[in-house]
């Protein structure tokens, strides 16, 4: 019988000049898929380079994490901006990377929005399928990673590449997205672990107690949380520990 599979994403590469933020090195011995900050929210060239590099040397997979130009809210703050806006957002940020990412000889694999851009996505059937459409233009067949909701599902219905994941530090409202959280504080690793095991099983309790389908085939933890590195730890040894074989998509063995 073949082992069912389960990608573990982080986001990282969310230091700023010399700021540092997280610990990716230890982070990515854990991991299967990095999310790489494009600059928006977090990151900057050198950054964005030494985590392509980073995560090419620790053998996972690498993409894109554009959010929001909004470096003093983190990303995680709605703000103000057409459809059109988000879409130009998100090219600019990927294409981008896909420069670095070229220069380095790292495949992008993915394209997952961050924090407040991720929960417009997922609320927008019709801007879903507009940014997933055009991503194809920059990297033909590069999937777009985000929540099975809706939007996903529009995503999906249209041919176009999608990954259902999201994070298992993270409360979840009824529609099945995660509720952000400003500022990241340290969490249990072992609850987290609970709840990506649920995640990796199908189903997820919302905080209202309802337990909901979560189709997911990648389950992510944030690489700014304080204890994030114990977090992703504990997550995959508990996964493993199910049974579950921690890969990229695409990449099952």
């Amino acid at each position: 019988m073949t082992a069912p599979t389960i990608d573990l994403n982080a986001d990282a590469g969310e230091s700023f000049g010399r700021w540092t933020l997280g610990d990716d090195e230890a982070l990515f011995r854990h991991i299967t898929t990095a999310n790489i900050a494009c600059g928006y929210h977090a990151g900057d060239p050198a950054t964005m380079r030494s985590s392509l590099i980073r995560a090419r040397e620790a053998g996972i997979a690498a993409g894109a994490h554009p959010g929001y130009p909004d470096l003093l809210g983190f990303g995680r703050r709605a703000l103000p901006a057409t459809d059109s806006d988000v879409v130009d957002y998100i090219l600019y940020q990927v294409g981008a990377l896909a420069g670095l990412a070229a220069a380095e000889n790292v495949p992008l694999t993915h394209v997952k929005p961050h924090g407040a851009l991720m929960g417009r996505i997922c609320r927008s059937p019709e801007l879903a399928a507009t940014v997933a459409r055009s991503l194809q233009a920059v990297l033909p067949g590069v999937p777009l990673m985000f929540a099975p909701t809706e939007a996903m599902r529009a995503v999906a219905a249209a041919g176009l590449p999608v990954i259902p994941e999201n994070a298992a530090d993270l409360d979840f409202d009824q529609d099945g997205i995660n509720i952000v959280e400003p500022v990241p504080r340290t969490k249990d690793p072992e609850a987290v672990a609970d709840r990506a095991l649920e995640m990796a099983r199908g189903t997820v309790r919302t905080v209202g107690g309802t337990m909901i389908p979560m189709p997911v085939r990648s389950v992510c933890v944030h690489g700014d949380r304080p204890n994030a590195v114990a977090v992703a730890a504990a997550v995959r040894r508990r996964l493993e520990s199910a049974g579950f074989l921690l890969c990229a998509p695409g990449q099952a063995l």
